[in-house]
């Protein structure tokens, strides 16, 4: 067996292929279940039960709808092509890192077509719809009318003429609650990770690797799914945008088991899409449950600074510098800004 030094790295397996990072395809999972076995074997990776210093990595929304050139909402950051390079990265580091990685839990961005962030959920007086990533629906867009809540989408999520009026009211509420507490503005999305469709599902080379810890590991791939509550964004794995109605009483819930289930690794590695949004509001959210509990936890968190872009629609938003502003916040606060070409035990 080949000795691997506390410096050294596995290599990268020879069926990785970066030219395909940017595309749809099968994975042939028993083929890399022979060779994940033989690897593991070859450069003597223990099971993942072994670890006295557990690592987990959390990829956050690796999806096709966010990750793949002309899908949905592909992220592209500056370079426009973000998510694909990003990924390239995220495979080599998970590969050259199988014996550091205790466990990989990979957040789904998940949807249906009746949600408030779709087109479909509002409509003007004129019958029409707000124009998906060209809309901001604001606070004075509710007030003064311009937008309302469709009466059409009421039966499909359970309600009547009676429910509507809640429904009315409830879509006033959650826009000014966006804005009360700092949030994005209400922006209409295309439809985009939907449930049961190929942009819900994990990039195939991410998958492949994921696939292949898992064997060499012995450590079974979390996936947590997030974004199904017709009534709320959830950018953040851990907590929707909004909680309460109008009355104060509970529309979705903090996703505490989740939260509790991260903070019991001795570190958490964070990648994923996109910087500016759903990676941001996961820290983000991450570290005001730390700083209410124990703000040295902090300090267990790794951010991976080229494994994250941000969303960039040219000539429409760019939240670049928003994104780099929260990560340096969050460097501040403890957190490691680190790179995936650097060595992990380096690291501390």
């Amino acid at each position: 067996m080949i000795d691997i030094t506390p410096t050294s790295q596995i290599p990268i397996p020879a069926h990785f292929d970066s030219d395909q990072v940017g595309q749809v395809w099968r994975v042939p999972y028993q083929e890399r279940l022979q060779e994940a076995r033989a690897w593991a074997q070859q450069y003597d990776i223990p099971s993942a039960s072994k670890d006295t210093f557990c690592t987990c990595l959390l990829l956050v929304d690796v999806q096709n709808t966010f990750c793949i050139p002309d899908y949905e909402l592909f992220v592209g950051g500056r370079s426009g092509n973000g998510a694909v390079e990003d990924n390239v990265r995220l495979c080599e580091f998970i590969y050259r890192n199988l014996a550091h990685i205790t466990k990989i839990a990979c957040t789904l961005d998940t949807h249906t077509a009746m949600q408030i962030f779709h087109e479909i959920f509002w409509i003007n007086d004129a019958g029409g719809h707000p124009v998906p990533l060209q809309t901001l629906i604001t606070q004075a867009d509710i007030e003064t009318g311009k937008w309302r809540v469709n009466p059409a989408v009421v039966e499909s999520l359970g309600g009547d003429a009676e429910r509507y009026v809640w429904l009315k009211e409830y879509g006033e509420h959650y826009v000014k609650t966006l804005t009360s507490d700092g949030k994005y503005p209400l922006t209409i999305w295309p439809y985009h990770a939907m449930l049961g469709g190929i942009g819900h599902a994990v990039v195939s080379a991410v998958d492949e690797t994921c696939f292949f810890h898992a064997i060499a590991r012995n450590s079974q791939t979390h996936y947590e799914l997030k974004g199904r509550n017709p009534l709320t964004e959830n950018y953040s794995v851990l907590r929707p945008e909004v909680l309460y109605d109008a009355e104060g009483k509970p529309i979705a819930q903090k996703n505490s088991d989740f939260l509790k289930t991260l903070l019991e690794y001795d570190r958490v590695i964070i990648a994923g899409q996109a910087k500016s949004h759903c990676v941001a509001w996961t820290v983000s959210d991450l570290l005001t449950e730390i700083q209410q509990t124990d703000p040295t936890l902090a300090e267990k968190i790794y951010l991976m600074e080229d494994l994250t872009s941000p969303v960039v629609v040219p000539g429409i938003v760019d939240y670049t510098d928003s994104a780099n502003a929260a990560f340096a916040q969050f460097s501040e606060a403890g957190m490691h800004i680190v790179k995936s070409t650097e060595l992990i035990e380096n690291w501390d």
